[in-house]
């Protein structure tokens, strides 16, 4: 009796998983806007203020699928646990961190908090009502965005009026809260899948994700031609291979190569690529574009703080439209708020391609981003969670994750990019790059829709563990 009591308390725990969620966004994306003064007070150069964002990028992408796994094998909420604590451990050293090295170190700890995400929809999975399970998943896949919304409209105002130290301490504070509410009022979940961690598995996958996206990251430094970059795109190339024919083989994979090929799966999975590029494009596309002086004739002068206001319209159209994706989910497919929010996006940055001259096209556009980012987001990830079993959700959705922060990184350096390649003669961005760059963003979006409409309508559970049983045999 007093187990089934304690399991009632649904609502407590998606409150503690939320707070966990946005504190892991936020330190996503805080930093971006605040680079320049994070560099100035390190007494650091350029590129080595860009690895703070890069380092936190790669260590999230490696550990995520792991810590999935091992929430999976050994329980989720143990592994979620950990996961926050070392979270935990890296934003406090961030947060006294006075020079480059350690601050580096610092966010490199911190990207182990990207299995917050995974781990949080697979408790949900567990210990939700199956009525509730699409509902508590939308909204938890919506927090992504909208944390991320929110630490750029926060960034700002937290530098300007206290210090960047804050933009750690103030994530650590709500990180603590999570960790003390999930460690006393959220249960262990009784599902597990026995098995181990596959360290060739680890590795190749570790390795095939870090020449990707130090690649991705430093190809706009280093040229895209240069040796550099071609033999890291190369490795990556040979490395993902060796990676898929390792798990193919192995007895115990870290990921299920037979999962990844159905077909629910790695549709879904090239959705959250374009997603993640559309998303992470607006993220630099739009602060550049209003923070240029209004002298060049189409930039609003903005500072850092009103930089972030424009990004208010997104991070509400996020707020509402998850929940909503999640009713559509629950009541029936989940394809159909992912097609949605796919159509939704690529408008989005069709109005900013030809219409980005007044406040309020930049405040619309950005509220239908919201809108669709919102849709898609929820929707992918309960895709992914209706198409495999219960004991591989941690890993699958980490890897929905992964995908998403790499076409995050791809949209971001693609944009900056197209505009560098723009620049006017006086070295500012021109009008022309904004429009081919958000012009590109809507091509990929309109392929993101075409790729929505090959995801097949997810089958029932039983169906779906039937298929398993079938393809473990």
């Amino acid at each position: 009796m007093g187990v089934t009591m304690e399991r009632r308390h649904h609502s407590v725990t998606f409150a503690l998983l939320a707070v966990a969620a946005v504190a892991y966004a936020l330190l996503q994306s805080l930093v971006a806007p605040a680079l320049l003064t994070i560099q100035h007070d390190l007494g650091t150069s350029a590129a080595g203020a860009a690895w703070i964002l890069t380092a936190y990028l790669l260590s999230a992408s490696v550990c995520t699928p792991v810590a999935g796994r091992l929430g999976d094998m050994f329980g989720k909420k143990r592994t979620l646990v950990i996961v926050l604590a070392v979270l935990a451990a890296g934003t406090a050293l961030a947060a006294v961190s006075t020079s480059i090295a350690p601050m580096i170190a610092a966010r490199v700890v911190q990207g182990a908090g990207g299995a917050v995400f995974p781990l949080a929809f697979a408790i949900i999975r567990d210990e939700f009502p199956r009525e509730r399970v699409p509902h508590g998943i939308a909204l938890i896949s919506a927090i992504m965005g909208i944390g991320g919304g929110l630490g750029i409209v926060l960034a700002g105002p937290i530098v300007q009026h206290l210090d960047y130290h804050w933009l750690f301490w103030l994530p650590l504070a709500a990180i603590g809260v999570a960790t003390a509410g999930i460690v006393l009022f959220v249960p262990e979940s009784p599902v597990r899948a026995p098995g181990r961690i596959d360290p060739l598995g680890s590795l190749l996958l570790a390795g095939w994700l870090v020449a990707l996206l130090v690649a991705v990251s430093e190809g706009s430094v280093w040229g895209w031609a240069s040796a550099r970059t071609i033999g890291l795109l190369a490795a990556a190339v040979a490395l993902a291979c060796g990676w898929v024919a390792a798990e193919s083989r192995s007895a115990a994979p870290l990921v299920d190569m037979r999962m990844m090929r159905r077909r629910p799966v790695w549709t879904t999975n090239l959705a959250a690529l374009v997603l993640g590029f559309g998303m992470f494009a607006s993220f630099v596309l739009v602060p550049e574009l209003v923070e240029l002086p209004a002298s060049t004739g189409f930039g609003f002068g903005a500072s850092i703080t009103q930089a972030g206001l424009f990004m208010v319209p997104s991070t509400a159209g996020m707020l509402l439209a998850g929940p909503v994706s999640g009713r559509l989910s629950s009541r029936g497919s989940s394809r159909t708020p992912l097609l949605v929010g796919a159509f939704v996006s690529c408008v989005s940055f069709l109005l900013l391609t030809f219409a980005h001259d007044t406040g309020w096209e930049i405040a619309l556009a950005m509220l239908v981003l919201g809108v669709g980012i919102g849709f898609a987001f929820a929707a992918m990830a309960n895709l992914i969670v209706e198409a495999v079993p219960a004991g591989q959700t941690g890993v699958a959705t980490g890897m929905n994750t992964i995908v998403r922060s790499i076409g995050g990184a791809i949209g971001a350096q693609v944009s900056a990019g197209i505009l560098t390649a723009t620049l006017a003669p006086g070295g500012l961005p021109s009008e022309h790059g904004f429009t081919l760059a958000f012009g590109a963003a809507a091509v990929a979006l309109a392929v993101g829709f075409v790729v929505a409409l090959r995801v097949p309508r997810p089958a029932a559970a039983p169906a779906v563990e039937a298929q398993a049983a079938v393809e473990a045999a």
